[in-house]
């Protein structure tokens, strides 16, 4: 089986795992912000992404309301094409996003663009070497590795314990988490 295909397998049964806690979405969101907040070095002021939420996927929406009353900067991702690195956004409190590609929401091309410091990464799967398994569409991987080639960032999955899965297949493309935080704690990868 290639790596697509296996990443693919996991992809569905990862969907499944994650379906099983979608009533429980909003307290476990709210078990990740605290973790997170507790856990993640965070300089003053430094530029935190998050992302809004699909579905049943851990909701960081709590994390930013703390993020915010510790006085640092959100942006949020958009997606400039199929193929490229995604782009972030200054979020201000209350800004209404637009409709993006693939059905998402997301800001405003006309809203300050700013690098983040660190990244809430959304997942389906993550293992214990902190390779993490997306959508498919490579955009956390294409981004990571842009930002990594001119700056110190910090990528931080934003999930379910439940989402933990075996050693996971990877390439040369994929790029490692140095966090995970779940509701059990976080947990820290050496790149």
């Amino acid at each position: 089986m290639t790596i697509a295909a296996s990443k693919q397998e996991i992809r569905g049964r990862a969907l499944a795992r994650r379906a099983a806690f979608k009533d429980s979405v909003p307290e476990l969101s709210r078990q990740l912000a605290q973790t997170f907040i507790a856990s993640i070095p965070l300089r003053s002021g430094a530029v935190v992404s998050a992302y809004f939420a699909i579905g049943d996927e851990a909701d960081p929406a709590p994390l930013l309301k703390l993020l915010r009353d510790e006085g640092h900067p959100i942006v949020l991702p958009r997606v400039t094409g199929r193929g490229k690195p995604l782009d972030f956004h200054l979020y201000d409190k209350g800004a209404k996003l637009v409709p993006g590609g693939f059905g998402l929401s997301e800001p405003s091309a006309e809203w300050p663009k700013v690098d983040p410091d660190v990244l809430a990464v959304p997942l389906l799967a993550f293992d214990a070497a902190g390779y993490r398994i997306g959508y498919g569409a490579g955009f956390y991987d294409r981004t990571l590795a842009k930002l990594r080639a001119s700056r110190d960032v910090t990528a931080v999955g934003f999930a379910f314990a439940e989402q933990e899965f075996g050693p996971l297949p990877h390439d040369d493309n994929d790029e490692r988490l140095d966090w995970i935080v779940t509701q059990h704690g976080a947990r820290r990868f050496e790149r």
